[in-house]
């Protein structure tokens, strides 16, 4: 069984999916990054298909870039400019390929958190 990479957000203010939410997928090796993936949530604040499928699934320090400003000003709660967040990485290490790896987000317009899911 190969291994495969999935996120899902909550907002956390709203008691809701994040619904709408970009989300781009980095692979980083030393000072390179390479842009693997862009997906948007759906309705259940995840994406249609694993972020990072098994068929490119492998080891290394991969990036999730939430893009946080543009779902809070999309959803009426961002405040005043500058926002407080507005893109938000989570960078995190793939050892065992085999394995499902789940990053989600817990998202308000003053502070998120995440873990590694199942």
């Amino acid at each position: 069984m190969a291994g495969y990479l999935t996120t899902h957000v909550l907002d956390t203010a709203r008691g809701l999916p994040a619904a709408g939410l970009k989300i781009e997928l980095y692979a980083l090796s030393g000072a390179s990054r390479a842009l693997l993936a862009e997906v948007v949530t759906n309705a259940d604040g995840r994406s249609d298909a694993p972020v990072l499928p098994a068929d490119r699934f492998a080891p290394g320090v991969y990036e999730l870039v939430f893009h946080a400003g543009d779902y809070l000003r999309a959803t009426g709660q961002a405040g005043e400019e500058p926002l407080f967040l507005d893109v938000v990485p989570i960078r995190f290490g793939i050892s065992d390929a085999q394995a499902h790896y789940h990053v989600p987000l817990l998202l308000s317009p003053y502070g998120f958190s995440t873990y590694r899911g199942s």
